[in-house]
């Protein structure tokens, strides 16, 4: 990674429901030491960040931490949407020793990547193509459903903090609307993320089998999408297909509230994995399907963020940011 910073060591982590990352960012801006833990190993972040220096090769404690959490962020406490921890963030930097600690929402340090992509960092989906100085918005599926955009002003790009995959999810057609009936019977309130992320593939399935009267297998999200599977599962390739083109209608709708000429882009641990069959999905036309702004929707580009670990490149770069 080319350098960023001589400022001293640093410590960030992209800190999700499911898998945590832990890194060192060196004087000179180097990331290094990347470590990955299950996040419900621990019982808090302060515990997982105490094993990540438990190494001997971890003995030089850095100085100043930055942390992108699955969880709004709103103040000192902090509480994880889809995990039962929580922390503040005073406590943090005092158990530490931190000099400063700052904590954001995860999809914050998505969106700070998008900027340092390179072209092998992404994959295209559909037509469009990007128009500079414009809003760029960040979608990305996976233990929920983050979002986040980057707003142009003078001085370059400002991330947006958002919660925006609690939005109402809303159907397109009368299956679509069959099984978020059947949802709306489980949850007080059927969010973009109970469709759109790996709990979400398990309760599209789950309802679509209910409304073919088909018995349930116990399968995983990562069951669900695998294309192996969906030969044998007509109800789980039925999910993947479903989930693809509500996320093309979700993300369509990021897209015209942002006015995110700069392009769209998926993130999240589950789009990436999907590969060519995502592309071959009806997230695309879906996006597109917009009514009479067809044609701005056609010029939008959309993108899959193929780079591993894109949050720990953006909270690199965020790391010496004011």
């Amino acid at each position: 990674m080319a350098a960023i910073s001589s400022s001293p060591i640093g410590l960030i982590g992209d800190i999700g429901a499911t898998n945590s990352r832990l890194a060192l960012v060196e004087p000179g801006g180097g990331v290094e030491q990347v470590r990955v833990f299950a996040s419900d190993e621990f019982a808090s972040l302060g515990e997982m960040i105490e094993a990540y220096f438990a190494s001997p090769a971890r003995a030089r404690k850095p100085t100043r931490a930055i942390l992108a959490v699955a969880a709004p962020v709103t103040g000192d406490e902090v509480a994880f949407t889809n995990l039962p921890w929580r922390f503040s963030v005073g406590d943090l930097r005092e158990r530490f020793g931190f000099s400063s600690v700052r904590v954001v929402n995860d999809f914050v340090a998505n969106a700070l990547a998008v900027p340092h992509l390179a072209e092998n960092d992404r994959m295209q989906v559909g037509r469009g193509a990007p128009v500079k100085a414009q809003p760029v918005g960040v979608i990305g599926p996976g233990s929920g459903l983050g979002v986040s955009a980057l707003i142009p002003t003078a001085d370059g790009y400002v991330p947006l903090q958002s919660e925006g995959g609690h939005v109402t999810m809303a159907a397109a057609d009368t299956r679509e609307t069959a099984v978020l009936e059947i949802m709306r019977k489980r949850f007080d309130h059927v969010s973009a993320e109970r469709v759109l992320s790996g709990p979400g593939l398990i309760n599209l399935y789950a309802a679509l089998c209910e409304l073919n009267g088909e018995r349930q297998e116990q399968l995983t999200a990562a069951q669900i999408t695998d294309t192996r599977v969906g030969e044998t599962h007509p109800r789980a390739r039925e999910a993947t297909e479903m989930f693809c083109a509500m996320l093309g209608g979700v993300a369509g709708d990021l897209a015209l509230t942002l006015g995110a000429r700069g392009g769209i882009y998926i993130a999240g641990g589950i789009v990436p994995r999907l590969g060519v069959a995502f592309a071959q999905s009806a997230f695309r036309a879906r996006f597109e399907a917009k009514g009479r702004f067809r044609d701005y929707m056609e010029a939008i580009p959309t993108y899959v963020i193929t780079r591993p670990l894109p949050a720990l490149l953006g909270l690199a770069r965020m790391l010496d940011a004011p």
